[in-house]
């Protein structure tokens, strides 16, 4: 439980609690929204700092919301009007899909990463394990690239759709659908991610114990983890 919270107390107070905090207080105070955007984006970046110095590795998902963070404060200066306001939140999520497909031509690909924050407790001994995975399994590494793609091409869906009915549906319905599609989309990766995790348990659990390289313990590590 300390492992757990010491891996995602310090996500959840740089990312999402003092940046909400703080864009408050300084819009209260009269900063203009843009400018609170981009200040706010100095709590992330803060953290990537700090977890560098202590552990001398860059926090990918530390990185990632620092970058959403920054160009959701970017988009901001572009769009102006009413409907834009819902075309930038769809160019954000629109970027953020495209970043997961260009990491596909990287070393390891988005999916990895984001697979090393939820699926370990942040130590040493947990990312040198799912780091190992990686180097083990074959069938580990297509999965995460498989898993890019998907999350990648459905964010970039996602943004189309959310384009296009901001121009088709009047503003008041606009807002409802804006605010539910997110969680939508969200949802159906999630349980396509968990159902790739089952098959993948199911895989190993039938093959011979013989078959892994690296033992029948990372062998279920790696179906535990991505399918």
């Amino acid at each position: 439980m300390k492992s757990v919270v010491l891996n995602w107390g310090p996500t959840l107070l740089f990312s999402v609690l003092l940046p909400w905090v703080t864009y408050g207080m300084l819009t209260d105070g009269g900063v203009e929204p843009v400018a609170a955007l981009f200040l706010i984006a100095l709590w992330p970046l803060a953290e990537v700092g700090i977890f560098y110095g202590l552990n001398r590795r860059v926090d990918e998902f530390g990185v990632m919301i620092l970058i959403v963070l920054v160009l959701g404060a970017v988009s901001a200066l572009v769009f102006q009007s009413e409907k834009m306001v819902f075309v930038k939140d769809s160019a954000v999520t629109g970027l953020l899909g495209l970043a997961f497909l260009v990491t596909l031509w990287l070393e390891r690909p988005m999916m990895f990463y984001f697979g090393r924050k939820f699926a370990t407790d942040g130590s040493a001994a947990g990312v040198a394990r799912w780091n190992g995975l990686w180097d083990a399994f074959p069938g580990f590494r297509s999965s995460q690239r498989k898993l890019t793609v998907v999350w990648g091409v459905a964010f970039l869906v996602e943004a189309g759709v959310r384009v296009a009915l901001t121009f088709a549906l009047d503003t008041s319905t606009m807002v409802g659908v804006s605010g539910i599609m997110p969680f939508v989309v969200l949802a159906g990766l999630l349980t396509y991610t968990i159902q790739m995790g089952k098959k993948g348990r199911a895989r190993m659990a039938t093959a011979p114990a013989g078959d892994s390289p690296a033992g029948s313990s990372a062998a279920g590590s790696a179906a535990d983890a991505a399918g």
